[in-house]
Parts: structure tokens; C-alpha cells; sequence
């Protein structure tokens, strides 16, 4: 759902998509080639947001502000499963892992990696290319070249959903029994351990 609020109107770019069971309202910014999964509130009420080129909010995320703040989440950043974003800028292409809280002021710096269930507190700075974990949030390592490349493979599959979900999504109903010929699916994506043995 896309919602009108206090005259704003959220701008979003033809080749992203917005889940139906999403919500986007008022100050709004949506690049090109973004996923929005279904549960992601991106609240644009009390400030602005802009999610540029390449990002993935994916689903029960939800980026929202304090009031008369506004944030970017920078091109190609990777917004995990259930995060949530309150008034941080994010830097291009980091990866904000399942669960993770980044609360006000807080900045995180290009290609950084923050780990499932992470809480970063309000106004907390992380250069760029750093790996944080923990609750308080901690700096543990630099990232390496490696790392990066295996988490901008992956979210090049979240650039390339938008596109299949256009082209292949629709409401059904369920079939109550496997098919025969059900098809396999794909695998286009390895983990961390097989990319470095690749």
C-alpha cells in the first residue's frame, strides 16, 4: 500500500517493487531496482526517507525517524529480514543483518556488515568497511575485499527480483497435492565458505 500523507506523496521508480502487503507513506524516496518485501513499513511522516538505486528492505523491516529527522539508505544497501532502522543513515552497500536495530543519529560508513540481532545505539559512527556485532554494538574487524564481493553478489539477486516479481508474481490458489513434474528451482547464490573455495 501506498499512502498519501500531509500532501507528500511517495516518488518511487517503475522498476522497483513494492510488495502489496508493504506500507510506504508520505516523504518517500524509491530508486531503481528496489525490493520492498511484504511487512516493511517505511514511514515517511515525520521526515524524509530516500532509499537509493539497488536497495532491499526485506520483509517486517521497518525505517522510520524521530521527528523533523531524515535518512538515506545509500546505494546498494542490504536491509535483512525484520530489521529496523530509526533515523540512521546507511552507507553504500552495507548489509544490515536479521533483526538488527540502528537507532538515531547513528551513521553507518560504506560496505560495513552488521550482524543478526545487533543494536546499534543513537548517534553511534561506524567508519566505513567495518564488521559490528553485539548488544551495545561493537566494532570487531575490517572487512575485506572477499566479503564485500560475496555481499554485493547477493544483493545483486535482490536487484534482479524486482524485474522476476513483475514478471512471474500472482495471487493463486493452492494446489493440494505435488505435482509430478514440479519444476527444481535454481541455485544462484553460495555461502560465505563455498564463494571462498570458488
Amino acid at each position: 500500500m501506498i499512502y498519501e500523507f500531509k500532501g507528500f506523496i511517495p516518488v518511487i521508480h517503475e522498476s522497483s517493487f513494492i510488495h502489496p502487503q508493504a506500507a510506504v507513506t508520505g516523504n518517500v524516496i524509491i530508486g531503481k531496482d528496489v525490493y520492498v518485501g511484504p511487512g516493511a513499513a517505511i514511514r515517511g511522516d515525520w521526515g524524509g526517507i530516500v532509499i537509493e538505486d539497488g536497495c532491499n528492505v526485506q520483509e517486517n523491516c521497518t525505517i522510520h525517524m524521530f521527528p523533523g529527522k531524515s535518512i538515506t539508505l545509500k546505494k546498494g544497501a542490504h536491509i535483512g529480514h525484520g530489521a529496523i532502522i530509526h533515523g540512521a543513515n546507511i552507507g553504500a552497500n552495507c548489509l544490515v543483518g536479521m533483526n538488527a536495530v540502528i537507532m538515531d543519529d547513528a551513521e553507518l560508513g560504506d560496505e560495513c556488515i552488521v550482524g543478526a540481532l545487533t543494536f546499534i545505539k543513537a548517534e553511534m559512527k561506524i567508519p566505513n568497511r567495518k564488521m559490528v556485532v553485539g548488544n551495545p554494538a561493537v566494532i570487531v574487524k575490517d572487512i575485506s575485499d572477499e566479503m564485500i564481493a560475496w555481499k554485493t553478489k547477493g544483493t545483486q539477486l535482490y536487484q534482479q527480483l524486482p524485474a522476476a516479481l513483475y514478471e512471474t508474481l500472482k495471487a493463486v490458489e493452492p494446489l493440494r497435492e505435488i505435482p509430478k513434474d514440479r519444476p527444481v528451482q535454481e541455485t544462484n547464490y553460495m555461502t560465505l565458505e563455498e564463494f571462498r573455495k570458488k
